[in-house]
């Protein structure tokens, strides 16, 4: 099954917006259900599926100012929001009947496995959904730049980022009716348009490791199986 794949091993970015649907904050259980779905499909393909999760649903680092802390200590209360991300979708994904483990690059050892290169490749291998959560543990860092890191470090095929649009624009398509969709793009392209894709730090990184970014409506049926089937509508960064 597997070798009729075009992707075999990917990293799946998702968004803590993704995952609180249409509320303004917190979880949708029919979000998350939609999303859950779509592993399920591409895991029942064969694929070895990793997760890096955002906690913008929760707590982004960037509002450090508004709520009067630190960068640095408003860093890592986003990092917590994404333990607590990855944990719900862990539970949704364990009720479905699928195999996963949690690991976070930092330690709490009481709710999931520390981030260690070796032992995650292994997770995947045997077939288990695993979920990066804490960024790469740094301040400063988005979870885009994690994403990108552990897609290198678990020699992904590809990073696969489910958006609210199918693809990305030369503009915000919601805003601006005559923005050009991009069937695909290059990474430098990317970079000097200062399209709003990943921050450059995460397309420099895949750039310099030839890691293909995919860009996706996650919204749509059956999208994650399309892509790593090669079809459906989407952009490429390569």
């Amino acid at each position: 099954m597997t070798s009729k794949l075009v992707f075999k091993r990917v990293l799946f970015k998702v968004s803590g917006e993704a995952l609180m649907g249409s509320m303004t904050n917190g979880h949708d259980p029919k979000a998350i259900d939609k999303i859950c779905n779509q592993i399920i499909e591409a895991h029942n393909l064969g694929c070895e599926v990793c997760l890096v999760v955002g906690g913008g649903n929760i707590f982004r680092g960037i509002s450090h100012s508004e709520v009067g802390v630190d960068r640095i200590s408003a860093d890592y209360m986003g990092m917590l929001a994404t333990c607590i991300n990855g944990l719900a979708l862990q539970g949704a994904l364990e009720a479905r009947g699928l195999a996963t483990r949690m690991v976070s690059a930092i330690a709490m050892n009481t709710i999931c496995e520390p981030y260690i290169k070796r032992r995650a490749a292994r997770h995947l291998e045997k077939g288990r959904i695993v979920i990066f959560t804490a960024g790469t543990g740094n301040p400063f860092f988005t979870t885009d730049t994690a994403a990108v890191l552990r897609a290198v470090e678990m020699s992904c095929d590809a990073i696969l980022k489910g958006t609210q649009v199918d693809g990305v624009y030369s503009a915000d398509p919601k805003k601006d009716k005559n923005a050009t969709r991009y069937q695909s793009l290059k990474y430098i392209d990317v970079i000097k348009q200062d399209l709003k894709v990943m921050d450059q730090t995460a397309i420099t990184l895949a750039k310099d490791n030839k890691l293909p970014i995919i860009v996706f409506s996650i919204s749509q049926e059956d999208a994650l199986k399309n892509v790593i089937n090669g079809c459906g509508k989407f952009t490429i960064i390569n």
